[in-house]
């Protein structure tokens, strides 16, 4: 599960932190084997082909090809650096958003104001999870799959229950 809850003690209350990543199911590394792997197999039909003039007319378009795959794959694995962490204290919540870019979105609100919705299908996507308070409406978890959009709704709402 690409999310993360953690109890901190802070010096008179306790906190709650909630972190969300996007799932990335190729690693660094498998990128890395995968382009190679597809490099090798991209130069086997080129075998009956090496020493003629034929070879330097299909290289460059395999070769753009190659290319195209690891731009794609890149641009895929930085899309996928998005963060997000929620803070729960007795008297606040903070989401603090990280995108893909780098940039940061802050949400602040006092914890009792705070109410967990779940858009079953008028979101962006089927059950969108959002929190409302001090009139604003934030989105959290949008990048996860539905199953665990639907874990966190209902993680949250335990969460904010008054107790």
């Amino acid at each position: 599960m690409p999310y993360r809850w953690r109890e901190t003690d802070g010096s008179d209350e306790r906190n709650w932190s909630l972190e969300l990543w996007a799932h990335r199911s190729l690693p660094p590394r498998g990128r890395a084997a995968f382009v190679l792997i597809t490099f090798v197999l991209l130069l086997l039909p080129l075998a009956p082909v090496i020493g003629t003039v034929l070879l330097w007319g299909l290289l460059p378009f395999l070769m753009l090809a190659l290319f195209g795959l690891w731009f794609a794959l890149e641009r895929s694995h930085r899309d996928r650096g998005v963060r997000e962490v929620l803070t729960l204290t007795d008297t606040h919540a903070r989401l603090r958003h990280h995108d893909a870019a780098g940039r940061e979105h802050r949400w602040d609100c006092n914890r009792h104001w705070v109410t967990v919705h779940l858009h079953e299908h008028d979101g962006p996507v089927p059950y969108y999870v959002t929190l409302r308070g001090e009139g604003r409406e934030v989105e959290i978890g949008a990048f996860l799959s539905e199953d665990e959009r639907l874990d966190l709704y209902h993680d949250l709402r335990l969460r904010l229950r008054p107790d």
